[in-house]
């Protein structure tokens, strides 16, 4: 009897367990910003004046999250930030780049990065493929930048699923670069197209799009 209560006990945890929805973490850039949602010291960009995007319900991640059923662990996005260490007009913004936030992200089953807008605007340097032994000095250009992100990601976080998405209209060279990075890591890229913007981010439109897509392409 008391073996058959223990074993009745592992059940019920197990299928609580699985009955809880899964957490979703966003590591972003202003794209993924929204006031009130990321940490205080973080500059958002929505809501904006010149942007249709006034809710925090249509956010590209919001609207993923809703139509999955899962609810948000963290939003770790701030506005204009680049994954490597070098920011607009070359200075280094080591403490606000992608690198120094992925400690930040909570305890998720599933992460999305979503960066390299502002490292491809900017014309961050691109540096060399390279996997190994990166240096402070590597990862202030990107692909050493983008490899050492998610390999600390999936060290860090070894239970949650990552998914990088790349936004449209960028150089091919930062395109090419997130697949070969992203294909060394076995992390699903999810390569965004056609997304309408306002004053250079998503509008209700282009989120709706976004969300979207990654319904379409990410298979649970």
């Amino acid at each position: 009897m008391k073996r058959l209560c223990i074993l009745s006990l592992l059940i019920l945890a197990a299928v609580a367990a699985s009955a809880q929805p899964r957490k979703v973490s966003v590591l972003g850039d202003s794209y993924s910003t929204f006031q009130g949602y990321n940490p205080d010291n973080y500059r958002p960009f929505y809501p904006d004046a010149n942007n249709d995007v006034k809710e925090v319900e249509q956010t590209w991640w919001s609207l993923y999250i809703k139509a999955k059923g899962y609810e948000l662990d963290k939003n770790n996005s701030w506005g204009a930030t680049t994954i490597c260490g070098t920011g607009f007009f070359g200075r280094d913004v080591s403490p606000s780049c992608f690198l120094s936030r992925v400690f930040m992200l909570g305890d998720p089953d599933i992460i999305f990065v979503f960066g390299g807008t502002n490292d491809a605007w900017q014309r961050s340097p691109l540096g060399e493929y390279k996997y190994e032994g990166l240096t402070k000095a590597d990862c202030m250009t990107f692909r050493p930048a983008l490899a050492y992100l998610l390999d600390t990601l999936q060290k860090l976080y070894p239970k949650a699923r990552v998914y990088s998405i790349l936004n449209s209209e960028l150089q091919e060279e930062v395109n090419e670069s997130m697949r070969q990075v992203c294909r060394h890591y076995g992390v699903q890229l999810i390569e965004l197209h056609d997304i309408d913007k306002q004053n250079g981010h998503p509008s209700i439109a282009g989120m709706k799009s976004i969300c979207d897509q990654l319904l379409e392409q990410i298979v649970d």
